[in-house]
């Protein structure tokens, strides 16, 4: 008996959202839910342990954020007494808030776009 095969599903538009300065990522959507985290947690650990990340890939991707905007999204404490912690600048806290807003409008967008690829 011949195997039948599933229907396939309709083409789907889809889109990625990242911001460059000076043609290098300077955010991305990993980025962006980092630095969500780390607004959440106020801790760079948590935050990579909440998102499955390496604190080593964390890290590089918080000093890639803070050396390509001016001023900084994160800052970071060390050690300590209190074990030291990571906050979002105020500028951080700005820069995620529209990321987040233009994800919300391309998806909207997207959306309404309906299937651009369906012959009538």
């Amino acid at each position: 008996m011949p195997k039948r095969d599933k229907p396939a599903s309709p083409p789907m538009l889809r889109a990625k959202l990242w911001v460059e300065v000076d043609g290098e990522p300077a955010l991305t959507e990993d980025g962006a839910d980092l630095l969500d985290q780390i607004h959440a947690t106020g801790s760079l650990s948590e935050a990579a342990r909440r998102l499955r990340f390496s604190y080593r890939r964390a890290w590089l991707l918080v000093d890639a954020m803070n050396r390509r905007w001016d001023p900084p999204l994160v800052t970071t404490a060390t050690g300590g007494e209190r074990g030291g912690g990571s906050v979002l600048t105020p500028r951080g806290q700005r820069v995620l808030a529209s990321y987040r807003d233009l994800q919300i409008q391309l998806e909207y967008l997207l959306g309404q776009a309906g299937d651009p690829f369906k012959i009538t």
